[in-house]
């Protein structure tokens, strides 16, 4: 019968890692037993970090082993109960208890050394057999975990995924509806709809394209579900304005395909300069923003009552 793990892939990795360290655990305490010592795999790496003598508070031991605090107090409570290890107030802070190894528990040490000592050798030997170094490569999923989690990683990928279907075309004056209501649908959300908006999104063609500007549409299966556009501010510059992505295709990376796309029309074009208005609040496009390359300015007048901050990339 094929190995269901070997049939998932390395989709399954968590749960085959799970099936070898419950393989691992199990004989462990076997381990333990042929040693003649009280134990239970789980609890070995609190003994280790209290052995010779180590007195460590519960949140330093959790920090050291990797552990929530949580699980090192059940851990120290279960060895408590089987007097290996003890409790002490901390000289320097009253307010916390100190976790050291018992009389009991240094009298494990003989014992626990030896053991240490003979299963290190024996899992050495067993990794000659192997093809590839186990240990070193649990070191590297580990750094690499710690760089970018397995969630994060996850995310991208779909995200890429779902990126690579989306196409960014030039505006017809069939999107005309969908590039208002895509910038209302937002304006409305956090600000209130004014005087040249309406200009804009009622009339793109005379208030944008004839004027030399530009507009852009994301299509997911091939229904619009985001818009940018760029309006001529003078000969070298252009303004980066009505961008905007349907709530239930955000997370797609739309806004940074629509961006791309504005800033290579405008290098196409022989632009020196990439203007634009938003408002602190919206945080993820203030972010989008800093991303593409803009960096904040000062000093030229808006004609929006919601404009707080002001932006430029320059292209040359």
């Amino acid at each position: 019968m094929e190995d269901i793990f070997e049939k998932a892939g390395k989709s399954a990795l968590g749960s085959r890692l799970r099936r070898l360290s419950e393989r691992m655990t199990d004989q462990a305490g076997s381990i333990y037993q042929l040693y003649g010592n009280d134990f239970q795999p789980r609890w070995f790496p609190v003994y280790y970090a209290l052995m010779g003598g180590q007195e460590k508070a519960i949140s330093t031991l959790a920090q050291e082993i990797g552990q929530s605090h949580a699980s090192i107090s059940q851990i120290v409570k279960e060895m408590g109960a089987r007097g290996q290890v003890k409790e002490t107030k901390d000289k320097e802070d009253g307010r916390r208890n100190l976790i050291s190894l018992s009389e009991k528990g240094v009298g494990m040490e003989p014992n626990m050394t030896q053991q240490i000592k003979d299963v290190e050798l024996a899992v050495e030997n067993m990794m000659k057999e192997t093809s590839y170094d186990l240990w070193k490569a649990i070191q590297e999923w580990e750094f690499l975990l710690d760089q970018k989690d397995l969630l994060r990683r996850v995310l991208e990928v779909r995200r890429d995924r779902e990126s690579a279907q989306v196409r960014i075309i030039d505006y017809t004056p069939a999107y005309q509806p969908a590039f208002k209501t895509l910038n209302e649908r937002w304006i409305s959300q956090y600000f209130k709809m004014e005087e040249t908006d309406y200009k804009s999104l009622d009339h793109p063609q005379t208030y944008i394209l004839d004027k030399g500007g530009h507009i852009f549409i994301a299509l997911l299966d091939n229904q619009p579900v985001g818009c940018v556009a760029m309006i001529p501010m003078d000969a070298h510059t252009h303004e980066l304005a009505k961008m905007a992505v349907a709530p239930e295709a955000q997370g797609k990376h739309i806004g940074w395909l629509l961006g791309q796309a504005a800033i290579e029309w405008a290098k196409n074009k022989g632009l020196d300069k990439i203007y634009l208005e938003s408002n602190t609040r919206l945080k993820p496009a203030i972010n989008l923003y800093y991303k593409l390359g803009f960096e904040r300015i000062t000093g030229i007048p808006s004609p929006y009552e919601r404009c707080n901050i002001q932006m430029m990339l320059h292209l040359k």
